[in-house]
């Protein structure tokens, strides 16, 4: 996982004739010529490297695979809770709106969490936040897994979720750093392919342990959360010379002039495109977080469905997320503008919302959960990262992207809570999935007013020509 020195070329030291490999690996890491590690450096294979080549490189595919391993975990321990919910509720007495409490608190620590570590990353390392933060989550589930009561449970859930709010960030500063503009968004869907593994995990290794074996629910607690540190050292262990590398880059940062580079503004995360994506991503992070915490508890309550059956069919939408993340990623890269595919997909999701609950055909809600799998957030996602990534200065990433996790972040903390206080004040969930549809198609209407992405300061690096030996 790997690349030593003696294994490949430096940069710049290609013999002539050889060409760059095609892929998303020979593409990774180009950087604009102002970030390049020391300016008259050319790289005859037609890209420059982002990153100096070190004694240990990590390359492209074992950045993209970590990662993913690192979100099946994330969303795994997240998604143990929402099977076992109503075990929950009968053993402490609960309402639906305390059930949903136990989610919101996870989510308001792990959305305030967003920003500063987007700054932290940028400034002092992004692996070493992303181990950090990824110990503590670990810690955390396991610790809830031992909670006695009701308000123990809810001190450990806010814990995990500060562990697991220093993974986004970093996360895609790295990858957006190490892949090439062309294939960036096919990479956040490889490495989004997580979620999707990690959410269906979750389900059905809650349900299994649970409702299959008949073990107490604080099982899966402790079984995903000892999975987790496993985890944690596998992307410390593979990973970590990528901090020592961005930190020599940014010690021989140039602009053309040979001064230090100059310090990019924050106004720069906050243009007109910037503050609409913001807007986008909290809308469809709530109609997905309230799919996700309360679907389980729908089926098995509106529907009639065996609590075994429910992680089965609610792990529909992860899993139809990942033809449809690569497939959308792999059509958006040969794309000029996403834009339009952008609000496309937010209205499909939108509608597929209003389906589910509306219809009273079994067929048919599957159905729409499978199109809102193919076409909702797991899948807009990695298309909106890579768009993020076209109106972000490089050196701002890792802030950029908390800002937009941040955004998004903030819809799961209340719509856990509202989802749950509609279904006591109506006597029925329908009504929090109507209003997660609406605000969908109101965060798709609101996107249109975006405009063709541009980063004046710091262009895509040019590819050169390959030269040819004299006739």
């Amino acid at each position: 996982m790997n690349v030593s020195t003696a294994e490949k070329p430096a940069a710049g030291t290609v013999p002539p004739g050889t060409a760059g490999a095609a892929g998303p690996a020979a593409d990774s890491a180009a950087p604009s010529p102002a970030e390049s590690t020391t300016a008259p450096t050319t790289n005859t294979t037609g890209r420059r490297r982002l990153l100096p080549v070190s004694g240990k490189r990590p390359g492209p595919v074992a950045v993209t695979l970590l990662f993913s391993l690192g979100w099946v975990f994330m969303y795994a321990d997240r998604n143990i809770l929402s099977p076992v919910m109503s075990v929950i509720q009968d053993q402490w007495g609960l309402n639906k709106g305390q059930l949903g409490l136990m989610s919101t608190v996870f989510f308001i620590t792990y959305a305030l969490m967003q920003i500063p570590t987007g700054y932290l990353a940028d400034r002092i390392g992004r692996v070493k936040v992303v181990v950090a933060g990824y110990v503590v989550f670990g810690i955390g589930t396991i610790l809830s897994g031992f909670a006695p009561g009701f308000m123990v449970f809810l001190l450990m859930r806010a814990f995990t979720g500060i562990g697991e709010g220093t993974f986004y960030s970093p996360v895609y500063g790295i990858s957006s750093s190490y892949i090439s503009d062309k294939w960036r968004g096919v990479s956040a869907a490889l490495i989004n392919s997580g979620m999707a593994v990690g959410i269906s995990l979750g389900f059905i290794g809650s349900g299994y342990f649970t409702f299959t074996l008949g073990l107490p629910w604080h099982a899966s607690f402790l079984i995903f959360g000892a999975a987790t540190l496993i985890v944690a050292f596998l992307i410390n262990y593979y990973l970590s010379p990528i901090d020592a590398e961005h930190k020599a880059l940014a010690s021989k940062a140039t602009d053309d002039g040979g001064a230090p580079a100059a310090k990019v503004s924050n106004k720069a995360l906050f243009t007109r495109n910037h503050i609409l994506t913001y807007v986008l991503i909290f809308c469809s992070l709530y109609g997905f977080f309230s799919m996700l915490t309360w679907l389980p508890t729908y089926l098995q309550q509106a529907r009639g469905v065996a609590p075994a059956q429910t992680g089965i069919i609610a792990s529909l939408v992860p899993w139809a997320s990942i033809p449809g993340a690569i497939l959308l990623s792999m059509w958006a890269r040969r794309l000029k503008n996403t834009r339009p595919l952008i609000v496309v997909l937010s209205v499909l999701g939108g509608l597929c919302q209003i389906l589910v609950p509306m219809t009273g055909n079994y067929s048919l809600m599957i159905a729409g959960l499978v199109v809102y799998g193919l076409v909702g957030k797991l899948a807009l996602d990695p298309i909106l990262i890579a768009f993020l990534a076209e109106n972000t200065p490089r050196s701002m990433y890792s802030t950029a992207y908390g800002y937009f996790n941040f955004a998004g972040m903030l819809s799961s903390i209340f719509a856990p809570y509202i989802t749950g206080a509609l279904a006591d004040a109506t006597g029925a969930l329908e009504a929090g999935f109507y209003l997660s549809a609406v605000l969908l198609l109101v965060g798709a209407v609101a996107f249109c007013f975006t405009t063709p992405a541009r980063v004046a300061a710091q262009p895509a690096a040019a590819v050169e020509p390959v030269p040819q030996p004299a006739a």
